[in-house]
């Protein structure tokens, strides 16, 4: 079984959802030593079969498949209400871009409003026991134990991203054989168990110290860690540390044109965390739609995600930076240039072999 202590490098590409992971991006993070996570949310069971198949028809044996834990939260009508009140904030923008906002029927899970949305969780599970991946991430939420010990049979190790000591103690209880700690600085979503709770504030190495002082398990450390001299600390205290805004530019990353070049562009001066985009806490680039519709955004995953696809996709075909949802952490502005191979020496030179 892979563990993350058997790196050579212990720089983890972390997964990046919506296109910017890549199976490029995972056998080459690999080959340089680290190791590469694919992100299976948002994607359909057969593309995710298909990516994990390109990555193991490249021999690559040392990557993981990161899998959106899905909610058990019923909704209430309530929650139905907040949704639409939100759609039709937005329908003035879907209108400008000339496109039709998603229906909100509770009956048509097309819609996203009825909660029930698993992300493919029920048929991604046994195509990953099938395909016998070396590592699978479980994030937004506690994996059952029967799942970590369906995955144990067949020699896949798990790994819980969790953002305090308690949900170390419930991923511990389940099983996992390490845990991935993200401190708030990190770039996209927030991984809370509580879809409505407010994400943690805790540092990163405050947090680090209350989950190491509860569990007795590898630990692997990620948030608001870009540049060389916020990674370097950690090497050797923690078992691994896993990057995402690091490696948005690099150039095996699937990241869209637009998105990589907002990373640069100096009109963006600070990240936010916000509910606007998804329904779920999630730090990115502050821009227009941040402005416009972080206030009131409910906390309605996976129901407000589908409002603004729409929205999204018309923003990125009119190349408007203004609405469009530029996941980074808290030290994008150092975010590098390269290929993953370089980006890693950088991050590590003088302290890896």
């Amino acid at each position: 079984m892979l563990h993350v202590s058997d790196l050579s490098r212990p720089v983890i590409v972390a997964p990046m959802a919506g296109g910017p992971s890549t199976p490029g991006l995972v056998t080459t993070a690999a080959e340089a030593g680290g190791m590469g996570f694919l992100a299976a949310g948002y994607r359909s069971v057969e593309e995710v079969v298909e990516q994990v198949e390109m990555v193991q028809r490249a021999g690559t044996t040392v990557f993981g498949v990161n899998l959106f834990v899905p909610g058990t939260r019923p909704t209430s009508p309530s929650d139905l209400a907040a949704v639409r009140t939100y759609r039709d904030r937005l329908v003035p923008l879907a209108r400008h871009y000339g496109v039709e906002m998603p229906r909100l029927d509770p009956d048509d899970d097309r819609a996203g409003t009825s909660g029930a949305d698993d992300d493919g969780w029920h048929g991604k599970i046994p195509a990953l026991l099938d395909l016998r991946v070396p590592m699978v991430s479980f994030t937004f939420g506690c994996p059952p134990a029967d799942v970590v010990s369906r995955f144990h049979q067949v020699g896949t190790a798990c790994l819980a991203t969790v953002t305090s000591a308690g949900e170390a103690r419930r991923a511990t209880a389940a099983g996992v054989d390490a845990l991935v700690v993200q401190g708030p600085g990190a770039g996209g979503h927030r991984a809370v168990f509580d879809a409505r709770a407010n994400p943690p504030e805790q540092s990163l190495d405050d947090l680090f110290g209350a989950v190491r002082s509860v569990v007795d398990l590898p630990l692997v450390v990620t948030g608001g860690l870009t540049a060389p001299e916020e990674v370097r600390p950690w090497l050797g205290r923690a078992d691994a540390v896993a990057l995402g805004t690091a490696f948005l530019d690099a150039e095996e990353a699937g990241t869209h044109p637009l998105y990589r070049a907002a990373l640069h562009d100096s009109r963006f001066t600070q990240t936010v965390v916000t509910r606007a985009f998804s329904g779920r806490w999630a730090r990115g680039l502050r821009n227009g739609f941040t402005d416009a519709y972080s206030d009131g955004a409910p906390a309605a995953y996976p129901a407000v995600n589908r409002l603004t696809g729409v929205l999204r996709a018309a923003a990125a075909r009119s190349g408007d930076l203004d609405n469009l949802s530029l996941w980074a952490g808290t030290s994008w502005q150092q975010t590098p240039t390269g290929t993953v191979a370089q980006i890693m020496r950088g991050l590590t030179d003088g302290l890896v072999a």
